[in-house]
């Protein structure tokens, strides 16, 4: 993310979504990064639910974005409100899973979900109490 969107290739050929990137407050949750050289991004070490829970009290939406360490981290908290996943229709072989580390069962119930002319789906689904 921060090799793409705040370099001139993306604020040519992505203005509006790269402005916006750009311009969002952003959390990065990293025990070994020293530094988020990224515009309005907060590195935070530890204590990830703590976090979670007064960034929900604070915005009106989070998006977590490529890291199903943090999703299963949020899930096992109860923290996700909803669950928006693209599916990709290729078969890897192998490979690391978003929930590979919950050691629960959420039952979710889809909101909806949405068919791209490449094959790919758009699913949401929400926690189900």
């Amino acid at each position: 993310m921060p090799s793409y969107w705040p370099r001139p290739m993306a604020l040519k050929s992505n203005p509006i979504v790269a402005e916006r990137m750009n311009a969002l407050p952003k959390v990065v949750f990293s025990r070994s990064m020293e530094k988020a050289g990224w515009s309005n991004t907060r590195l935070v070490k530890s204590g990830l639910g703590e976090v979670v829970r007064g960034l929900k009290k604070e915005a009106q939406g989070i998006a977590v974005m490529g890291s199903g360490s943090i999703v299963s981290q949020m899930a096992a908290e109860n923290l996700v409100d909803e669950y928006q996943m693209v599916l990709i229709p290729v078969v890897l072989g192998s490979g690391r899973t978003m929930f590979e580390s919950l050691g629960k069962r959420i039952a979710l119930k889809r909101l909806s979900s949405r068919f791209f002319a490449n094959g790919n789906v758009l699913v949401c689904y929400e926690p189900v109490a």
